[in-house]
């Protein structure tokens, strides 16, 4: 079986598992079954497996059939993680998407926009396929008991994965399962309790009963489901519990192949070619080419990230979104020892690749594996430009790099099924949903907390000597090779900027103490999984209810104003206490609290 089988649709399967695309809550749960695939062509190992795969085929989050563009959905979580905090902003031009716009600016009446019931619905439709699973798995016949916990787990982890991404979102989100059907006419829920219990429940599962390796790629291992459930510790604040699978993970965990887990030239974590390597614990599969495209989706394809490539005379063309603030930019300036500059200064002064007003310091040379800046080499694209940025008065001059794929790889990595309007948009590249990178740096947020500054040290220092080797930074006067995702370094090659990045001296951490080693393992997760959908999640968490996040998000607001950004035109404040969560879509309110009883309530603060 090939990876990207774990994409594939199953029309006749998910027509018999009655996963319809409809609005709501409620009425996903509540769907009168459709389609009249005989029961026995779905009660054996094949028909379960084949239900698991289209479990799995919702990570990307807007690949299912009859959704046709959901911009609000993608798997990658760009619109939420970065665009919502400092990291980027919407981009395009203004009256684009304005539904984002809303969400970008953290309006208070943003229940009405379509991005939020776009995702608050697929993340409903992966919850009842990977419930469908468990259903269908209890009627099946010539399973072996083995094989019955292994699917059990893979498909508990999944519903586990999407209810963690849904509480991360909405905060007090519907836990649904596999007991919430059409057929027992309780698909009303409530969303009066938190589910985290239910989550670790599912998490836990997984990890006791799946095997180490696995058979494909994309499926999910012990080791990657250890890694999701010691993230559901992280985000309770309890870092004990988190701390022990941690230790585990980092000792002995393996990929689904059976590779060590280990950290690899950072750009071959966003190089098609080089997917589901070492450092890669868990990622949606994507593929090209295969004949799965159709006129209103990308198919088999990275769907997620479809809006977000350089626009214009740039590499593909469209769509312009996504661009990376100046805020993030100035974030990669360095100290005189190559070290991030923790005292907040870094977004004071000169601005980095400002046209009038430059920085000429020091850089971590990250930053041009993360964006494209002008008079800078991007891939085998050529120089980056500012002429890529599709409306410069308000999106600055920076775009999305991690993922783009090189010149050299389009029609190979990118799809050619020009029956979908964007196809030239559509990748081969994974999602990367966890790589080992994220797992050493929660640990060493963990060890900061409760264990060895020493060792927290120790974990931000193996991040950073991966990215302090020249032979992962970008060049001037040098060849692109797309195999590899390095530039040749030989002959007149010299570094692209003033890169200087180097590790932390030996216990800076604890002599300098606890704050400083926290913030240190915090600035280092902003430069390492930049434009990587972790922000937003990031900084609520850090908050914890003490307004942290609002203080950071109203500064970074402040300071763009003055700058070529979206919020020149869009003046916007982060409300505490009520904008570290997303508000619950007011479709899904009319659709649940339609039945006289009023089962769904709105977050606090939201009209």
């Amino acid at each position: 079986m090939k990876s990207t089988y774990l994409k594939l649709y199953f029309g006749l399967l998910l027509a018999a598992c009655t996963l319809l695309v409809v609005s709501s809550c409620n009425s996903k749960l509540n769907v009168q079954p459709q389609g009249s695939l005989l029961p026995t062509n779905l009660t054996n190992l094949s028909g379960v497996n084949g239900l698991l795969i289209g479990a799995y085929a919702i990570l990307d989050g807007e690949n299912f059939p009859g959704a046709g563009n959901a911009y609000g959905s993608a798997g990658s979580n760009w619109q939420y993680g970065s665009v919502c905090a400092d990291d980027s902003y919407k981009g395009s031009t203004p009256g684009d998407q304005p539904d984002l716009v809303l969400l970008e600016t953290w309006n208070v009446g943003q229940a009405a926009t379509s991005y939020l019931n776009e995702k608050w619905t697929i993340l409903y439709l992966g919850i009842q396929r990977a419930n469908e699973v468990l259903r269908v798995m209890r009627k099946a016949t010539g399973i072996s008991p083995a094989d019955t916990a292994a699917i059990s787990a893979e498909a508990r982890f999944l519903r586990g994965y999407y209810h963690m991404d849904g509480r991360r979102i909405f905060h007090f989100f519907p836990y649904a399962d596999e007991n919430v059907s059409f057929a027992n006419g309780n698909g009303n829920l409530p969303n009066n309790a938190d589910i985290w219990p239910q989550i670790t429940g599912d998490l836990l599962y997984a990890v006791n009963n799946l095997p180490p390796t696995q058979p494909e790629a994309g499926r999910v291992n012990k080791w990657a489901a250890m890694s999701f459930l010691a993230k559901d510790y992280m985000i309770q604040h309890k870092y004990d519990s988190a701390k022990f699978y941690f230790d585990q993970i980092i000792a002995n965990g393996v990929t689904a192949s059976g590779a060590k887990y280990d950290l690899v030239n950072f750009e071959s974590n966003f190089n098609a070619p080089q997917k589901n390597g070492p450092e890669s614990v868990f990622a949606c599969q994507n593929s090209v080419n295969d004949g799965s495209a159709s006129s209103n989706d990308g198919g088999n394809g990275n769907m997620g990230d479809v809006l977000n490539f350089p626009y214009g005379s740039g590499p593909v063309g469209c769509c312009g979104f996504n661009n990376p603030s100046w805020n993030l930019a100035n974030a990669f300036k360095t100290d005189a020892n190559g070290l991030p500059l923790l005292d907040g200064s870094s977004n004071n002064g000169k601005v980095v690749s400002d046209s009038t007003n430059i920085y000429t310091g020091t850089l971590d040379p990250r930053i041009d594996l993360t964006m494209s800046r002008p008079g800078i080499p991007y891939l085998d694209w050529g120089i980056g430009s500012a002429s890529w940025i599709r409306d410069p008065n308000t999106n600055g001059v920076f775009d999305a790099r991690k993922n783009v794929y090189a010149k050299s790889q389009q029609g190979k990595y990118s799809s050619t099924e020009t029956v979908f309007w964007g196809a030239t948009q559509v990748t081969a590249l994974n999602t990367n949903l966890m790589r080992f990178a994220d797992v050493l740096l929660m640990a060493a947020e963990c060890e900061v907390e409760i264990g060895s500054l020493d060792k927290a040290e120790d974990y931000v220092n193996r991040v950073r000597t991966r990215a302090a080797n020249p032979a992962g930074w970008v060049y001037r006067n040098s060849a692109y090779d797309a195999g590899s995702g390095t530039y040749a370094t030989t002959g007149a090659a010299v570094p692209a900027d003033n890169y200087l990045i180097k590790a932390y001296a030996a216990g800076a951490f604890t002599s300098k103490g606890q704050a400083y080693a926290r913030s240190a393992v915090q600035f280092e997760r902003r430069l390492e999984l930049a434009m990587e959908g972790h922000r937003f999640f990031d900084l609520q968490r850090w908050d914890n209810g003490t307004g942290s996040m609002a203080a950071i998000l109203n500064a970074y607001e402040s300071v763009e104003t003055t700058r070529h950004s979206f919020y020149f035109n869009n003046p916007a404040h982060f409300t505490a206490g009520t904008n570290e969560y997303f508000a619950i879509p007011q479709a899904q309110l009319d659709l649940q609290n339609a039945y006289g009883s009023k089962v769904l309530v709105q977050n606090k603060g939201y009209n």
